[in-house]
């Protein structure tokens, strides 16, 4: 059973959709507060395990060398820091610019 405390409800469902710029029809409506607060129903389970005998952890993936490191490739390559492109040569390929920033359309109207 759902805590009420975490309870999504049909105004709170609106509001998020609102915010997202969602237009919504009355089935998606209830098909995302069924969804939402099946999983939060889910979390409230697992937030009642106990886990005081498991360590905290960082990282899923094992220290260096592990396998599943090596499988992921480039994904984990180190943090160094490297030249970006000039701006002039980024600005280059823009379809419109200000000669500083790329220039777009206005897209969200409101």
């Amino acid at each position: 059973m759902i805590r009420k405390d975490f309870v999504v409800s049909e105004k709170d469902v609106a509001y998020v959709a609102e915010l997202a710029h969602l237009e919504l029809t009355e089935q998606e409506r209830a098909r995302m507060l069924k969804d939402l607060n099946a999983i939060l129903g889910y979390v409230d389970r697992l937030n009642q395990l106990d886990t005081t005998s498991v360590a905290p952890m960082a990282q899923v993936l094992s220290g260096s060398g592990g396998e599943d490191l090596k499988r992921l490739g480039n994904a984990m390559r180190s943090d160094e820091p490297h030249p970006c492109m000039p701006r002039e040569d980024a600005l280059g390929n823009a379809p419109n610019s200000d000669g500083v920033f790329f220039k777009v359309p206005k897209v969200i109207e409101r």
